[in-house]
């Protein structure tokens, strides 16, 4: 964690392709694990109702916060929003939010990738390939950002090719029948359960403003890298989820079989249903589906470190964090202390529940930005906008009300986890305006 005093400037190398990749690979482990979590909840029916309104939410949201980051391209995404748009306090809470979803997701994914290996190295422990997964990626992300990046476009590219290889091969044997049987299970309140599952298929996307401090005229490309990903995003939600269930009900792609517990491999379970499991193509599926988890994985860790990073810069956590490695130019402290956090959420074994707290996190961040941006349109109507959101003030508000609806709904079904999100959140809030506040000045 070698770094020198007052070097705190990151280094600009990032591109629209670049960022494509990144905005997609943080991602797509969305698509090829957990979301059919919420055909338990809801059903067919009730996860499409629930990722219906998601997309509109996310889609709203998205071109909304291009906005925000082509107007303040810093390395804190919601933070500086906030804090820019609603003072100190507001932006602590943004930015504390931000930082629990980032910090809380990579541990899930790092579990379904030690559980994918350990298929092919039985005698390596899940705990102990997803402990040493951290350890490999957080050591690439300090090496460079731009040899960060570059994994990611490669891995992401193969794992968009894999999706596209499963519609593929899963399209012939696609029944309409299938999507609807038994597809309401749970009615309306069962869409409601399936919410946070409907938004794993996009969580993290946002992080694409993160690195806008480290892209090559952001003004324009931050632009260009969220809207190529979003639609990519949504198409690929669409093929696999109407496709996998396609093949032979919903209950396929969640029970392994009769009275089983719920999988975290759906498209797997959907491959093997057409193909067999000794068939090689289904072997080559389980390969190509470890790239897609280690492309989020990796990917939610470069972005991670950006956001502990900045609140470390300008004071709102130990300064030591907004510190750039002396050679690399790369935030290492901050990175080195999230993976120590991961690791620690890891080892609970808890995947589903760190899940759903990195959502608490992600909507709480929604919300707040989207009031930003309000905000700002109001209290800086001169601020330098190389994009503005279209249909203003309707998309930020559509986004605003949803994302609202979304938390309300997860906080009914999830009390016990609501309790914690919002005590760590309150409690690090606490801290913040007795021992923090006073000492910034901005």
């Amino acid at each position: 964690m070698n770094s020198e005093a007052g070097n705190d400037q990151l280094e600009r190398s990032l591109g629209p392709l670049m960022l494509w990749g990144l905005g997609v690979g943080y991602v797509i482990s969305g698509m090829y694990f957990g979301w059919n979590l919420g055909l338990e909840k809801g059903g067919t029916l009730g996860l499409a109702i629930a990722t219906a309104f998601i997309i509109i939410m996310y889609v709203t949201f998205t071109f909304s916060y291009t906005e925000l980051a082509c107007s303040i391209p810093k390395a804190g995404g919601a933070f500086d929003y906030a804090l820019r748009g609603l003072g100190k306090r507001w932006g602590f809470l943004g930015g504390m939010a931000q930082n629990i979803e980032f910090v809380f997701a990579p541990p899930a994914i790092a579990f379904a990738i030690g559980a994918y290996l350990h298929l092919f190295i039985p005698s390596i422990s899940v705990l102990t390939i997803a402990i040493t997964s951290y350890f490999i990626f957080t050591a690439l992300n300090i090496y460079g950002v731009k040899t960060a990046a570059s994994f990611e476009l490669g891995i992401t590219v193969v794992a968009v090719i894999g999706l596209l290889i499963f519609a593929a091969v899963a399209i012939p044997n696609f029944k309409i029948s299938n999507l609807q049987t038994n597809a309401f299970p749970h009615g309306i309140t069962g869409a409601f359960a399936a919410i946070p599952f409907a938004i794993w298929f996009f969580l993290a996307i946002e992080g694409v403003a993160n690195v806008a401090e480290e892209t090559i005229n952001p003004q324009k490309n931050v632009l260009i890298g969220f809207g190529s990903a979003i639609l990519t995003l949504v198409v690929l939600c669409i093929i696999t989820f109407s496709t996998s269930v396609g093949v032979a009900g919903w209950e396929a792609v969640v029970y392994p079989e009769m009275g089983a517990e719920a999988s975290d491999s759906p498209l797997p379970l959907a491959m093997a249903r057409i193909v067999g499991e000794s068939h090689g193509l289904y072997n080559l599926f389980i390969i190509i589906g470890l790239f897609g988890l280690v492309a989020s994985f990796h990917g939610i860790i470069l972005v991670a470190g950006r956001a502990t990073f900045e609140f470390g810069r300008v004071g709102y956590a130990p300064k030591g964090l907004g510190k750039v490695h002396s050679r690399f130019k790369t935030p290492a402290n901050a990175l080195v202390i999230n993976m120590v956090v991961g690791i620690i959420a890891l080892t609970t074994g808890k995947t589903s529940e760190i899940i759903t707290i990195a959502c608490f996190g992600a909507l709480s961040l929604y919300i707040i930005s989207m009031i930003a941006l309000f905000s700002l349109r109001v209290r800086e109507p001169e601020l330098e906008r190389p994009f503005k959101v279209p249909l203003y003030p309707i998309f930020p508000g559509v986004a605003l009300v949803i994302a609202t609806v979304a938390l309300i709904a997860v906080i009914i079904y999830n009390v016990t986890l609501a309790l914690i999100y919002f005590s760590i959140l309150g409690l690090s809030y606490l801290w913040f305006v007795f021992f923090v506040e006073k000492r910034i000045v901005h």
